[in-house]
């Protein structure tokens, strides 16, 4: 087992499906329509302020995630954010895991949007 993936749980992310954007190239590519843009953090950080078009899907919810999750198209790319990237790194994990064909992730979360 890799140090990664004793840290964070699992096989370490496949870097063919996993990637991690930065706040402009992040922007950029959710402007596109009928996106899956999901925030994995908790109901109450979410109504304190999320990105425009996202969904609250909580990472600290199993069974409910994996439900959510099971519900978005896993040929189409999905972009997670949390507040700061590590839980939605974790959730990126869970989602390949899952059969998702991409999963990009914001660099820093949510405590780095402008």
């Amino acid at each position: 087992m890799s140090f990664l993936s004793s840290l964070f749980g699992g096989s370490t992310l496949n870097s063919d499906k996993f990637e991690i954007l930065d706040n402009k190239a992040f922007k950029m590519v959710i402007q596109q329509k009928n996106i899956q843009l999901v925030d994995v953090r908790t109901p109450r950080e979410f109504k304190a302020g999320h990105i425009n078009k996202a969904i609250n899907i909580d990472l600290f919810q199993p069974s409910n995630f994996k439900l959510a999750f099971e519900k978005l198209n896993k040929n189409k790319p999905v972009y997670l954010y949390c507040r700061s990237g590590s839980r939605s790194k974790k959730a990126a994990q869970k989602v390949l895991d899952m059969g998702f064909e991409k999963v990009y992730d914001l660099k820093g979360g949510f405590m780095h949007w402008d």
